[in-house]
């Protein structure tokens, strides 16, 4: 066990006792049923639940117990989004020779200079060396002639009626010169080992000298879409809805870092969900509905039939109450979302987003909090997830914000982390960033 690892089991075990919950997770069995109903107690349900925190650092802990793949090299093409599996090192110096900054003149010694007749372009063969009082015509990242002393810009000189070249300004030795190894040399460190690829990132490895990179690979992913209800096509009628997590999941999981590996519709039945997670190979399985105790939620049963541990068995957060995170085999995570649509973007940043970022070797993002332009109703007992826009260095509350409802997440750019009890006007909330929003605003770090 990692410092880290035995620090976060300090503070689940802490949190345990202050909630007086068992630190240890759920096994997988059955809520317990009044005898005289036969309903899961209301006081036992909640006692079951864990709370939000606590859940998402039992799905990093969970993806830090399993052994990571081994790096993988891939072409720059592809690298995208993946985490660097060892130090990007310059391959030569940067620039690898002397050029110019500027569109103009290369010079040599004061002026005035005579002009060569022939200029420099970028990518041609280097130029004899100049001697004083020459200059040459000169493009913006050509390679300057020898005994170069300054580039003379465009806009800052001219040439007289017999042809010699005058500067409107002073020129100063060495510049407008980039000089060889300016940026780094070879063999510099440009990026840490773990640093996430950017485009930027592809640029300077390009720059670097780099064809191909080795990253850590994405974390494979199945999805498995559940309920018999759910059309693929067309407009919802007679009792039949439109599959909304199958469009949108599989988008979301790569955003946060995952290679779909499949998506999979098997309606309500068991045997099909059984067979589906005993032959599956992904890191994770991702399923869709079925995870309460209705008569064809099935997650339940059929994780007990193959012998999974349930590690997080329902979270204290509003929407997505019934998720739940399981270890179903031998470093494989499942991750079981309510099947209402809002209520499973809730399960993908409680329990998927912390596991894959650490499978990915994704850094955690660094945590802000913005005041709320109104007051947000809260739960009384749980976390609320609030999908909010961000106007003005403000969170504004957005509307259509229940469990089956997807407008108001939509149009949102991060979750607005709503404690029990609710928050006042202007009132401070944690925020959680949508995978590809960017607010670029000043934010206040907790």
């Amino acid at each position: 066990m990692t410092a880290q690892d035995a620090e976060e089991l300090y503070v689940e075990e802490a949190l345990a006792l202050v909630n007086d919950r068992p630190g240890r997770a759920p096994s997988v069995t059955a809520p317990s049923s009044s005898p005289a109903s036969g309903a899961p107690h209301a006081t036992e349900e909640a006692h079951a639940a864990t709370a939000w925190p606590r859940a998402r650092s039992r799905a990093e802990r969970a993806a830090r117990s399993v052994g990571r793949r081994p790096p993988v090299t891939v072409a720059l093409d592809d690298a995208l989004g993946l985490v660097l599996a060892a130090p990007l090192t310059a391959l030569t110096d940067l620039p690898s020779f002397d050029t110019s900054a500027m569109d103009g003149w290369a010079v040599a010694g004061p002026g005035p200079w005579a002009v060569r007749d022939e200029g420099v372009l970028a990518g041609h063969a280097q130029l004899d060396p100049l001697s004083d009082g020459e200059a040459v015509r000169i493009a913006t990242g050509a390679r300057i002639p020898p005994d170069t002393t300054a580039i003379l810009r465009s806009e800052h000189g001219r040439t007289d009626a017999g042809g010699r070249l005058h500067a409107t300004r002073e020129v100063n030795h060495g510049q407008d010169i980039r000089s060889r190894g300016q940026e780094c040399h070879n063999g510099d460190q440009l990026l840490p080992l773990g640093t996430r690829i950017t485009p930027a990132v592809l640029g300077l490895a390009a720059a670097a000298g780099y064809d191909t990179l080795t990253t850590l690979p994405r974390p494979r992913v199945d999805v498995l879409v559940l309920g018999d209800e759910l059309l693929t096509e067309g407009r919802p009628h007679e009792g039949l809805i439109r599959d909304a997590l199958g469009p949108m999941l599989p988008s979301w999981l790569r955003a946060l870092g995952a290679e779909v590996t499949a998506v999979r519709r098997l309606g309500d039945d068991a045997d099909a969900l059984y067979e589906a997670l005993r032959d599956s190979s992904a890191d994770l399985i991702v399923t869709t509905g079925g995870t309460a105790a209705g008569p064809v939620d099935h997650v339940h049963p059929i994780l007990a039939r193959i012998g999974a541990e349930l590690l997080v068995d329902g979270v204290k957060v509003r929407p997505g109450h019934p998720m739940l995170l399981a270890r179903t085999k031998e470093e494989q995570h499942l991750v079981g979302l309510p099947g209402n649509p809002l209520a499973a973007v809730s399960g993908l940043f409680t329990l998927a987003e912390p596991l894959l970022r650490v499978l990915a070797g994704r850094t955690a993002p660094e945590p802000y909090v913005l005041p709320v332009r109104e007051a947000v109703q809260g739960h009384p007992y749980d976390t609320r997830l609030v999908p909010v826009t961000v106007r003005a260095d403000r969170a504004v509350p957005l509307h259509y914000n229940g469990p089956a409802m997807l407008r108001g997440i939509a149009a949102a750019t991060a979750l607005a982390v709503v404690p029990p009890g609710g928050a006042r006007q202007g009132e401070n909330l944690e925020m959680l960033d949508l995978p590809w929003a960017t607010t670029g605003i000043q934010v206040c770090f907790t």
